[in-house]
């Protein structure tokens, strides 16, 4: 069970977070003549180790509160809304 849920967090972890603001930002750090690639890879590193860190502890806490099949419901509503958010909004 372990490493099927290790896998699945992997893959969906790291097809999300491709391309979005936080690898365009390393990416942009990492262009900087002076930046040290290795002080660049261990910020970025550690700082989505502890959003990650702070999101699997923020979860355990609200699972004590609430059903997790209505957090399901609420996290997919909210994904979908954002989908149709981003799909309809008009703007450059």
């Amino acid at each position: 069970m372990f490493w099927q849920t290790f896998i699945t967090v992997f893959l969906s972890v790291f097809i999300a977070e491709l391309g979005d603001k936080t690898q365009l930002a390393t990416m942009l750090f990492s262009t900087e003549n002076e930046a040290p690639r290795l002080a660049v890879f261990a910020g970025s590193a550690l700082a989505l180790t502890v959003a990650a860190g702070l999101a699997v502890l923020a979860g355990s806490v609200i699972m004590r509160y609430v059903n997790p099949g209505a957090l399901k419901l609420v996290a997919g509503l909210g994904f979908i809304a954002v989908g149709l958010w981003t799909i309809f909004s008009r703007g450059a």
